[in-house]
């Protein structure tokens, strides 16, 4: 009889199989994306640099236009990038355009479609709101010396916009861990066609996608028989090249579940986890580099792969764990008795603003449903003392 664990029990064993990685490696800005950052990054300057016009229009003193239709003279002009600063008395502006300093006589922009130009005058025809309208002053988005990003981050865009726009070309980030993926099964094959029995191979697919979208390197993928001397062979190669394997099918209590045979023989062990999807699980030690047997249907090695190895990048990366957000459920369905359900689930907002979740798939949680993970848009968390979601009632759910 296999030991029953508890989601975070058993999540709790493989993290502490890896250790946080402190090394750094320098990437560019622009090629940093998904990365999770190694050093913080200082602002070496304020954000904007300089008060600077947020419209098209007219530099003015807002003494000059308290009482409207009012006419100024038009004296100078300053193009967005000129580093000019001209003069202009009382009664007189300057044109401005988006982006451009503004002159140190002015406190206020008009902008353009609220005024006239009539010669070598402007008439301003409405004010703004208040003294200031229209101007961004220096260091409103960010002041010198200020962490616009901190070590754990991962880099989205948004991150890499003002990285960028702070001045900062290139950033320290952890190295993507290399990962090996095994997908094994006698029913699998890649492509031709299909005899009974057969089913077309996707973990590799999925599984390796999803780890590089999560931060990691697939370094090689093998389509394993069920023959114990293969599985050696290839888990003695893929120990060398990589700092985590993970392999998928195999790990239950069938008569040919050869990858529960072989790691259990190195020392390795298999559990019941008490979830649905993704219930048989197992993991062990090869050659110094730890290997994480899940399931080998589809959306139980999906969902096992975010459950249970995400937690474990996360901690090599030295990033804070994903974030559960809160809905409510937009049908009915039935869940096991004693086990978290994770489903594939379609996510949308209802006329009260709330975050509704319907499952991605009429079947389910089924695991071999393969085709709810390419429309749902997250996964839906269901405690394990539920047996029916009923309409309305609170979900954990988590984005894509």
């Amino acid at each position: 009889m296999r030991e029953q664990l508890s989601v975070e029990e058993y999540t709790d064993e493989l993290v502490g199989l890896v250790a946080a990685d402190d090394r750094r490696v320098m990437v560019g800005v622009a090629q940093s994306l998904g990365r999770v950052l190694a050093q913080e990054v200082v602002s070496t300057g304020s954000i904007p640099a300089f008060d600077n016009s947020s419209m098209d229009g007219y530099a003015v003193r807002w003494s000059d236009i308290a009482a409207v239709p009012t006419r100024l003279r038009l004296v100078g002009d300053v193009p967005a990038g000129s580093d000019a600063d001209p003069v202009a008395a009382r009664g007189e502006c300057v044109r401005i355009m988006t982006g451009a300093a503004l002159p140190t006589f002015a406190d206020t922009v008009v902008p353009l479609e609220e005024t006239q130009e009539q010669g070598a005058d402007v008439v301003v025809l409405k004010a703004p709101g208040r003294k200031g309208a229209y101007v961004r002053r220096a260091g409103e988005d960010v002041v010198r010396g200020a962490v616009v990003a901190h070590v754990g981050a991962t880099i989205t865009p948004g991150v890499a916009g003002a990285v960028a726009a702070v001045g900062v070309e290139q950033v320290a980030v952890r190295p993507r861990p290399l990962i090996a993926v095994g997908v094994t099964g006698d029913e699998l094959v890649r492509g031709g066609s299909l005899r009974r029995g057969q089913i077309y191979e996707s973990n590799s697919a999925a599984v390796g996608s999803l780890l590089e979208h999560l931060g990691a390197t697939v370094v090689t993928t093998g389509l394993l028989r069920d023959r114990p001397e293969q599985l050696v062979e290839w888990l003695d190669a893929a120990a060398l090249c990589s700092e985590l394997v993970v392999l998928t099918g195999g790990a239950s209590v069938g008569a040919y579940d050869v990858v529960r045979d072989v790691i259990t023989e190195a020392g390795g062990v298999f559990r019941h986890v008490r979830i649905q999807p993704g219930r048989p699980q197992g993991w062990g030690i090869w050659d110094g580099t730890p290997v994480v047997c899940l399931p080998g249907n589809p959306v139980s090695a999906v969902v096992s792969t975010e459950i249970f190895v995400r937690p474990m990048l996360d901690r090599i990366l030295g990033r804070p764990a994903a974030t559960w957000h809160t809905a409510v459920s937009g049908t009915e369905w039935s869940s096991p008795d004693g086990r978290r359900q994770v489903l594939p689930v379609t996510l949308d907002t209802d006329d009260a603003g709330r975050l509704v979740a319907v499952p991605a798939h009429a079947g389910g949680s089924g695991s071999h449903l393969v085709t709810s993970l390419a429309v749902a848009d997250g996964y839906a968390m269901v405690a394990e003392a539920t047996t029916v979601v009923h309409v309305g009632d609170p979900l954990s759910v988590r984005w894509l």
